[in-house]
Parts: C-alpha cells; structure tokens; sequence
C-alpha cells in the first residue's frame, strides 16, 4: 500500500479538527462539545466529502499553526491568511472577510474607534493576542510597540480591560460582539472601527489550515468548499452566527 493510500484512508476515517474558543467561530458547550460558524461549516464540508467521524479538539490560538503542522490533528478552523503563515501551511480557499473592532470600557472614555485614533493617544494601551494579526495592524497605524500589551488568551485580555490595565483589546468587530452578547457584562462596550477614519483596506480574509503533506484532503475539502460558499444554506446557517452577506460575499467565487 502507497503513503499516498494510506493518508486517503486514514482522513476518510476520521479528521481531527482544532479549534479555539473564540465565539461565535468556535466555542465548547456545557456538554463538552464544539459549535460555532467555523465548526458547523467545517463539519458540513467534511461530511459531504465522505469523512466517516470528526473530531473536535479545543486548543490554544498559539498552538494551532504548529500542531497542524507537525500532524497532531488534520485541520484547524480558520484564521487570518498572511503570506508568513502560509510558509508554515497550506489554506484552504477563503471562507470569510472580517474587519477590525474594540472592545473598551463602557461609554468609550478615550473614544477609540480606530487603530490610528489610539496611536494619537499617547497614554492608551491596546491588548491583542500574540501572534494574531491585529498586532501588526495596529504597529502599520503608528500604535507605538511600548503600548501594545501582548495576551496568550482571550480572558486575560478581558481581565485586563476590566481592571483598567488597557484601555481596548482587539480582535474583529464580530468576534467582540459576540463575546459582549456571551458574556453579558454592562462594563464593556464593543466598537466596530471607523473606517472612514482610518486609512482605507480590504477586509482580511481566513482560511482553514493543513499540513502541506496533506494534500488529498485539503483538494478535496477545497473542491466541495468553494460548491458550498455563498449558497443558501451556508448564508442561512452562517446568519445564525451574525455572519452575513458584510462577511461573506467577499470570498463567494463566481
């Protein structure tokens, strides 16, 4: 039996799909299990292409790039597509274009609506998860690295912001949403970016990941994704997560 056969049997049998509890992309349930837009479309796709059982194993943002890499598990859930990571991976086709958001104290004491409005400010601090992209989008809008506090999880961020250590944290503008909606907490506010403040960009896009060896899967899974992106029942399942056409028609191939 061929390398080649044996990594088509072993996928059609069973895909370990990574991901992180970042609502409304991906979240463990009280019951233990994972929900959440990226997970359901990951699953829709996979079953679709005849994957017998799927996996679903919660790990950290930090982790996601190197364990699908050195083959600890099959796919990760998507994140931001940028030409560093794909050295590291192979993506998959895009399946949204998300803009950036704050989450800040309630009523926006600093007024941070953009990166470039709190580069301005000379005493606000920004909170981001290392290694996530919007780091390097807020050093390209002049915020200075001294005022960049860098955080491995989402919740020591929000601890943070609660406790007045900075004065937003940074993730998308959906995302942050969300998570305000999840965590029910009145002392936080979410602001989407104001993007007529800010210097004009396309939303960034994100992919699903893989192994570069695993090369079966991902054509196949990319094949029955990009028949799937767009159509009603993606727009309808996505829409139950807030992501709408903002979000979708951007990666939708004619």
């Amino acid at each position: 039996m061929t390398g080649t056969t044996q990594l088509n049997r072993k996928w059609r049998e069973k895909v370990v799909l990574a991901y992180i509890d970042e609502p409304p992309f991906g979240m463990s349930n009280q019951s233990g299990s994972a929900s959440g837009s990226d997970v359901e479309l990951a699953e829709e796709i996979l079953r679709t292409i005849g994957v017998r059982s799927v996996e679903c194993r919660l790990t950290t943002f930090s982790e996601l790039l190197l364990g699908v890499a050195a083959g600890h598990w099959d796919i990760n859930v998507p994140l931001f597509v940028t030409a560093e990571r794909a050295e590291l991976v192979a993506f998959s086709v895009p399946v949204w274009a998300l803009y950036d958001g704050f989450l800040v104290s309630a009523g926006n004491p600093k007024h941070l609506t953009s990166y470039e409005g709190l580069a301005r400010i000379d005493d606000a601090l920004l909170g981001v998860i290392t290694g996530q992209v919007q780091h390097d989008a807020a050093r390209r809008a002049g915020v200075p690295e001294s005022r960049i506090n860098q955080y491995e999880h989402q919740q020591e961020a929000i601890d943070a912001l609660l406790e007045g250590r900075i004065d937003a944290y940074a993730s998308t503008a959906l995302g942050n949403r969300t998570l305000l909606q999840r965590i029910g907490n009145a002392a936080l506010s979410a602001v989407s970016h104001d993007l007529t403040a800010a210097t004009p960009y396309a939303p960034p896009k994100g992919a699903f990941s893989f192994a570069k060896a695993n090369v079966d899967l991902r054509n196949e899974f990319d094949i029955q994704l990009r028949q799937y992106l767009g159509s009603p029942d993606h727009r309808s399942k996505m829409e139950r997560y807030g992501l709408t056409a903002t979000e979708i028609d951007p990666v939708v191939v004619d």
